[in-house]
């Protein structure tokens, strides 16, 4: 049964998209992207289904490496300028799990935020 929570948040999601600025980055029900340009993450925060497995394609759009890393859901893994990498995650539990690239720590910080 299609809820009004529901409708709402397709609504809400749909707006964001058309606005470009996304806090719901998925690409189909199963898999996410993040885009890095100017050394800082687009989204900076991304839902995620709590208790499954996921794709995070993670997109480097900046001419230099950077290393994706999260002490949170364990990972660390070199994305080359230019090129992009895929994740595969999980399940996580329900929570907020802080992500960063290393070599820009400063600027490049970001959050998935499992539901």
């Amino acid at each position: 049964m299609f809820s009004f929570r529901s409708a709402i948040t397709a609504l809400a999601s749909g707006l964001l998209v058309a606005s470009g600025s996304l806090t719901y980055a998925a690409t189909d029900g199963n898999s996410f992207t993040i885009t890095i340009k100017d050394h800082r993450f687009k989204p900076q925060s991304v839902t995620v289904p709590a208790g499954k497995e996921f794709d995070l394609v993670v997109v480097n759009e900046d001419p230099t490496a950077e290393e994706f890393e999260s002490n949170d859901f364990h990972v660390e893994k070199m994305v080359a300028g230019g090129k992009q990498i895929t994740l595969h995650v999980g399940p996580l539990s329900a929570g907020s799990y802080g992500f960063f690239g290393d070599r820009h720590k400063e600027t490049a910080l970001g959050n998935l935020f499992a539901e």
